[in-house]
C-alpha cells in the first residue's frame, strides 16, 4: 500500500497539483464562510452561496450574490481577504512561501511545480524569482494602501485603515471586491469615489501592476528603462496592454459620460478601460453606459490581463499572438514574428485553443442563464464574460440568479482561472512518440 500511494504521489503532475491546490482553498474558504461568526448577523450562510464568494474570491473574480461590506462581519471579509491573496499569488506560490520561511529546501519537483504556477521561462532561479514575488507583492500592496489611507481614514475614521488595506489588496490582485456596502447601499463599488483622483489613480495603478505580471516587473526591475533588453514576452505585454487601455479609454470618452465634468469624465473613461481587465471594479453604473462600450468591456473581460500575473482571462499575449499570426498570414509568411523573434507553430495552436476555449465556456454559460432565468441574452453575455475572465463587472442580475445559474457562474469562474493553465501545461507535457502519420490532404478555411 504504501508502494502503490508513492507512486500515485509521483504521477502527480503539476498542472493537477495547482487545479486540485485551487479546488481546496476554495472548498475550505466556503465552510469558514459558513460559520456564523462570518455574517453580521450571526447566522449559518447556506453553502451554495458561501461556495460562490470563495470561488469568487479565490478565483480574483469579484462576482458576488451578497454585499461584502453590509452582510460579512470582519472575520468573514478577514476570511475573504485572504482567498483573495492565495487566489491572486497562486496556491502554489503560496505553499512555496510557508516552505522558504521555514527554511525547508526546495526539491526538484517543487521548484517545477513553481516554474508551472508563475509561468516561469526555465527552473533555474525559480527561488529568487519566488522571493521577489513575495516581496514585491507586499511592498506593492502596502504602498497601495498608504495612498489611500487619508481618504478612507477621512470617511470612515479608524475603520479606513482596514478599507485601505482591503480595497490595496483587492486591487492588486484583480479581485474587485469591496466592502464600501452598506443596507441602504448595496453593491456601490467605487461608485461614490468617481470624482477622487486619489482612490481612481491609485487603483487603477494597482489593477495595471498586477496584471502585467510577475516575470514583466522582473524584466523591467533588472534592466530599468532600457526596453531593448527586455524578454521577448515582456515587450509583448506592455505593449499590448498599453494599447488596450488607451484606446478603450479614448473610445468610452466620446461614447459615454458626457453628463460629466472634463476631469471626471477622463477618469471614468481611463478607469473603466482598466478594470475590465480582471479587476472588477467600477466608478459609473454600468448599466447606464451604451451598448456599444458594453460590448466593448465584454472584450476586454475576455482578455484578461497577463500570464504569470493576479489576472484571469485569456491573457495578452493569447490575443498578440493570434494577431501577429493573422499579420503573417496577410504578408505570406512562414512563421509569427514578435521584435525580430521567431514564435513556435505550437505556440500558435495553443492560443487558439485558449480562446475556443474561453468563446465555448462564454456562449454556453451565457445561453444556459439566458434560458433558464428567461433573461436578455446580452445581459447574460456581460455576466458570463465577467465570471470566465475572472473580472467580477455585473449588470446587476448575478445576486438574483437561481442556484443553478450560480453553479454555471462557479464552473466559469473555476475553468476561467485554472482552465487555461491546464490546457497550456497539457502541451507542455511529454508528448507521445508518433511511428506513423495519417495521410496529408486540403481543407479551404476564410
Amino acid at each position: 500500500m504504501p508502494e502503490e500511494l508513492i507512486y500515485r504521489k509521483r504521477r502527480l503532475s503539476s498542472f493537477k497539483i495547482i487545479i486540485l491546490g485551487f479546488a481546496g482553498v476554495i472548498l475550505l474558504g466556503a465552510l469558514l464562510l459558513m460559520l456564523p461568526i462570518s455574517s453580521t448577523g450571526g447566522n449559518v450562510t447556506p453553502f451554495n452561496e458561501t461556495l460562490f464568494t470563495s470561488t469568487s474570491a479565490v478565483c480574483v473574480t469579484g462576482l458576488v450574490v451578497r454585499d461584502t461590506g453590509s452582510y460579512w462581519s470582519t472575520f468573514g471579509q478577514t476570511v475573504i481577504l485572504a482567498l483573495i491573496q492565495i487566489g491572486g499569488l497562486g496556491v502554489v506560490t503560496v505553499a512555496a512561501s510557508f516552505a522558504l520561511l521555514s527554511g525547508r529546501k526546495i526539491s526538484l519537483m517543487q521548484r517545477s511545480t513553481m516554474q508551472d504556477a508563475i509561468s516561469a521561462p526555465k527552473v533555474g532561479g525559480i527561488v529568487r524569482l519566488t522571493r521577489f514575488i513575495l516581496r514585491g507583492t507586499f511592498l506593492i500592496e502596502l504602498l497601495g494602501a498608504l495612498a489611500m489611507l487619508p481618504v478612507f481614514c477621512r470617511d470612515y475614521g479608524w475603520r479606513g485603515i482596514w478599507m485601505a488595506v482591503f480595497h490595496s489588496v483587492s486591487a492588486f490582485c484583480n479581485a474587485g471586491f469591496d466592502i464600501l456596502g452598506t443596507g441602504n447601499n448595496l453593491y456601490p463599488s467605487l461608485t461614490s469615489y468617481a470624482g477622487s483622483p486619489i482612490i481612481n489613480i491609485t487603483i487603477m495603478l494597482l489593477i495595471v501592476t498586477g496584471g502585467i505580471g510577475f516575470l514583466t516587473w522582473d524584466d523591467i526591475c533588472e534592466n530599468k528603462l532600457h526596453f531593448h533588453h527586455y524578454r521577448m514576452q515582456s515587450k509583448v505585454i506592455l505593449v499590448t496592454t498599453a494599447f488596450l487601455l488607451v484606446l478603450p479609454a479614448i473610445f468610452f470618452f466620446f461614447v459615454d459620460f458626457s453628463s460629466l465634468p472634463i476631469g471626471k469624465r477622463v477618469l471614468a473613461s481611463f478607469f473603466q478601460s482598466v478594470t475590465p481587465r480582471t479587476a472588477g471594479f467600477n466608478t459609473v453604473i454600468l448599466s447606464d453606459m451604451t451598448g456599444a462600450s458594453q460590448a466593448v468591456m465584454i472584450f476586454l473581460m475576455m482578455i484578461g490581463g497577463s500570464p504569470g500575473s493576479t489576472a484571469g482571462g485569456m491573457k495578452t499575449t493569447t490575443l498578440a499572438v493570434l494577431i501577429a499570426n493573422a499579420a503573417a498570414t496577410f504578408r505570406q509568411h512562414e512563421s509569427v514574428q514578435f521584435f525580430g523573434r521567431r514564435i513556435e507553430c505550437g505556440v500558435v495552436k495553443t492560443a487558439a485553443t485558449v480562446v475556443t476555449m474561453y468563446l465555448a465556456l462564454f456562449f454556453g454559460g451565457a445561453i444556459f442563464i439566458s434560458v433558464y432565468e428567461n433573461l436578455p441574452l446580452s445581459s447574460c453575455l456581460y455576466e458570463t464574460a465577467s465570471a470566465v475572465g475572472t473580472v467580477g463587472l455585473t449588470l446587476g442580475i448575478t445576486p438574483q440568479l437561481h442556484i443553478p445559474s450560480q453553479m454555471v457562474l462557479i464552473m466559469l469562474m473555476y475553468l476561467g482561472r485554472v482552465g487555461g493553465l491546464t490546457l497550456i501545461y497539457a502541451a507542455l507535457s511529454r508528448k507521445r512518440a508518433e511511428t506513423a502519420k495519417l495521410p496529408l490532404d486540403q481543407i479551404a478555411v476564410g
